[in-house]
């Protein structure tokens, strides 16, 4: 028994090299010759799959393979991008469309369903279909049935389909934007490939294999990377994966004239990770995107003057500390004096107009330097602030002879801000 299995084993090892081989898949990773090992299991039969992962990973080489080794391999294969056709398009080039059923339909067209029936149709990029296709999908997933756009005749083809995202369609779901029955009936084999900052002990030999395609391509020697500048690749987190190292590979072995890379040399090549800590707007839809009603300028705009209430509060705020200091008549609780000493910390530590003057002993020993407040200066600086709106907006009014579309267009607002703005300013 224990021979069987070492046998059973071996002969695993022997099918993994010939896949990685014959579809040129570099690398030993655990996760990536399970997912290599899971698509030629699954193979055989016709079950729907769907392949996960991060942009740049190789998911198109999965559905491939999956081809190759099944009983369909001697029909048609083709690989469709969902989100390259346009949402207006999408169902024409899957089912097809009958003559006259829009503008421009001189003929009667097959879809990708019908053409490739007894084949095996891969869609990428299946978080960017819309709504009303994925209804249609799930209709040929589930008995093999379709409508060309424009009829009433219902088709039947015999297709496997096998699908890839790097999106979150759980998330996506949540929002509204995926269908939940569409996303479980196709991920009933799961397929994830590994990001390359998984792969540590494979990114170095994908390097090799890059510089040795793009030296034979270019007919140049084989560039070569120092230690350093190994431990540098391995290391760096690689956010585009492999498609980003084949392309610091090229980059590399086309401009560099030294064919020995050091580590000063490939810290050109590799951008720093992007990680911003900006703060966002966050939007009131909770779907990820801004409402149309409102341009990026508009909400700059509602930000700045949130952040000058704010100010104010914190500065009446400040105010009557200060009083409440002068009068000996204050009461503050714990969560009280902890605002209070941050307060005093962060201005201390803040280069502004406040003015200090004698310092106040407060509970717990805590002393409170208090800032002179300036409410003439406050006053003046949200005048200056309207008047200059006030302004721009009578400008883009005179300009376009009060035609507020054009005046709004002029301004990077939407009409209807415009319009309240106008009232507001009681502009004529």
């Amino acid at each position: 028994m224990h021979l069987c299995y070492i046998k059973r084993r071996n002969s695993l090892r022997m099918d993994l090299q010939q896949v990685k081989q014959r579809f040129g898949i570099i690398g030993n990773t655990p996760s990536l010759n399970r997912a290599i090992e899971i698509a030629t299991q699954v193979a055989p039969t016709d079950i729907s799959v769907l392949v996960m992962g991060e942009s740049g990973t190789g998911k198109e080489i999965m559905p491939q393979v999956i081809h190759h080794y099944s009983q369909r391999k001697h029909n048609d294969y083709i690989a469709v991008n969902c989100g390259a056709i346009p949402e207006g398009t999408i169902d024409s080039e899957l089912f097809g469309h009958e003559k006259g059923s829009f503008t421009g339909a001189l003929g009667d067209r097959k879809g990708y369903f019908e053409v490739v029936d007894g084949g095996t149709i891969f869609l990428d990029e299946l978080g960017e279909m819309p709504l009303q296709t994925q209804a249609r999908l799930l209709r040929v997933l589930e008995n093999g049935e379709f409508i060309r756009v424009g009829s009433s005749k219902i088709l039947k083809t015999n297709v496997r389909v096998i699908a890839a995202t790097n999106a979150n369609l759980e998330e996506a779901i949540k929002k509204g934007k995926f269908r939940e029955d569409l996303y479980y009936r196709l991920s009933t084999i799961p397929i994830k490939l590994p990001p390359l900052r998984e792969r540590k002990s494979d990114i170095h030999l994908l390097f090799r294999k890059f510089a040795s395609d793009f030296a034979e391509k270019y007919r140049m020697p084989t560039v070569h990377l120092s230690q350093e500048a190994v431990n540098l690749l391995v290391s760096y987190p690689w956010p585009g994966n492999i498609r980003q190292l084949k392309n610091v590979a090229e980059q590399i072995s086309v401009i560099e004239k030294d064919r020995e890379i050091t580590l000063e040399t490939l810290v050109r090549y590799l951008p720093a990770p992007t990680q911003s800590n900006l703060p966002a707007l966050i939007p009131q839809d909770g779907l990820g995107s801004t409402s149309s009603s409102m341009s990026e300028r508009d909400l700059l705009h509602k930000v700045l003057f949130d952040m000058k209430k704010d100010l104010n509060e914190m500065k009446k705020l400040i105010a009557g500390i200060i009083q409440g200091a002068e009068n000996n008549d204050f009461h503050f609780n714990e969560g009280q004096t902890a605002i209070i000493e941050k307060l005093n910390k962060d201005l201390s530590n803040t280069d502004s107009n406040f003015n200090p003057s004698p310092s106040y002993e407060l509970p717990n020993n805590m002393v409170y330097s208090s800032p002179e407040i300036h409410h003439h200066e406050e006053v003046e600086e949200i005048l200056s602030l309207e008047e200059k709106e006030k302004e721009l907006i009578q400008k883009a009014l005179e300009k376009h002879r009060g035609k507020r579309k054009y005046a709004a267009k002029e301004l990077g607002i939407s009409e209807r801000t415009l319009y309240r703005k106008i009232k507001e300013y009681d502009l004529k």
